[in-house]
């Protein structure tokens, strides 16, 4: 399948994913002390981040005019709106830190390379994080698929208060309006951290 336009979606034709338990464990977790690359060319560790730092994951952002992964790409519940989702977290950014997000960030096991070219082409004003060695997948046990023999991160978002988990989105669908949501659960959970 061609990817002719990545934002225009008719959700009502997507498959919506359904809740199989996969991110029960998460609330309460301690986020381990792993490094990961990100598009500002800088190592990010989540476990050392003071205050409320959001981040939402996704299996893989496409690129305009490129074929998918697999034919079906848009038949696997979860798997479409990637880029949507970023570009809804890309445009309350500003709102989302008014709420008390110290700092957001994208998450996937896409190459950083790959990364950095996608932030860069829809202006995203927060840095996406590369877990291509899947060390913060295995160590949270995040919810994964495996699509065209590679271990994708299925859509979540999570709220990381001093690296404790303490509120996951999952599943998340449609995608567009995950930012949204995370944002009305902010303006209901304000902390002082």
């Amino acid at each position: 399948m061609n990817q002719k336009n990545l934002f225009e979606v008719d959700w009502s034709k997507i498959p919506a994913p359904s809740d199989d338990g996969a991110a029960a464990h998460l609330v309460g977790m301690t986020i381990p002390p792993l490094s990961l690359r990100a598009t500002d060319d800088t190592e990010v560790t989540l476990s050392a981040l003071p205050g409320r730092t959001i981040v939402f994951a996704y299996p893989r952002t496409g690129e305009p005019g490129k074929i998918s992964l697999v034919d079906d790409w848009d038949m696997i519940p979860g798997a479409r709106g990637c880029t949507p989702q970023a570009c809804s977290f890309r445009d309350l950014f500003a709102e989302l830190k008014a709420a008390g997000a110290g700092q957001v960030f994208g998450l996937s096991t896409q190459s950083n390379l790959y990364q950095t070219e996608m932030a860069s082409r829809l202006h995203l004003p927060f840095a996406v994080l590369s877990d291509a060695k899947l060390a913060l997948t295995r160590a949270l046990n995040l919810p994964t698929m495996e699509v065209a023999e590679q271990t994708l991160i299925k859509r979540l978002a999570l709220v990381i208060d001093n690296a404790r988990i303490t509120h996951v989105f999952y599943p998340v669908f449609p995608p567009d309006r995950n930012a949204g949501d995370v944002l009305a659960w902010l303006k209901q959970n304000r902390v002082n951290l």
